[in-house]
């Protein structure tokens, strides 16, 4: 027997139909696994055809985009607990690096496109505009000063810009070996001249 559409209940609107397909795709990544998620397992997890949840995401990448931002403020939530009393910026900025070094490719959500062979997918959504607000938020959440620092507006922008292609590097190419206290060490040594320099004068 043919199920209802929606499983029998439908969305109220098209934000509601949306938060349904991402969480019925989160399923289906823990069921399968990322690289073995379709739309159509999405569709049948719904009880709905593909062309419903076509409707809201025309394609499998903007889906999973989709499902990474819906990860990505549970991520943040859990980095900024990690950073919780650190206060010297540089180690800030290290800590913050090493752990979404070490923890975004292993997440089911925010490392799928790493998963999938769409490292482009990734780097795209990394490097939005929602993705820099994101991370603005977490930033402001530490206990550093980031506007007495003379981190604000263009500058932390830039600072958040900066860290983000530097875990998009390591995130596509990672270097075996390179982790713990090694990673921390490489990370010190290259960055924190980045956080200390002075802002060179217009």
């Amino acid at each position: 027997m043919k199920r209802p559409a929606w499983n029998g209940a439908p969305p109220r609107d098209g934000e509601e139909a949306k938060a349904r397909i991402i969480d019925a795709a989160m399923r289906c990544i823990d069921r399968h696994g990322p690289g073995k998620t379709s739309l159509s397992d999405v569709a049948a997890e719904l009880g709905v055809i593909r062309q419903t949840v076509y409707r809201y995401f025309p394609s499998t990448e903007e889906l999973f985009i989709a499902v990474g931002f819906a990860a990505l403020n549970t991520f943040l939530e859990r980095l900024v607990a990690h950073l919780a009393g650190r206060r010297d910026p540089a180690d800030v900025v290290v800590e913050a690096m090493a752990y979404a070094i070490e923890h975004v490719p292993k997440d089911p959500y925010l490392g799928l496109f790493l998963d999938l062979g769409r490292p482009e997918a990734f780097s795209r959504g990394a490097t939005s505009v929602r993705a820099f607000d994101a991370c603005r938020l977490a930033f402001a959440r530490t206990d550093v000063d980031w506007d007495e620092l003379g981190f604000s507006g263009d500058e932390l922008t830039e600072l958040l810009e900066f860290l983000l292609r530097v875990l998009l590097s390591f995130a596509n190419d990672p270097l075996p070996g390179r982790d713990g206290a090694d990673l921390r060490a490489f990370l010190h040594r290259w960055v924190t001249p980045a956080i200390l320099a002075p802002t060179p004068a217009p």
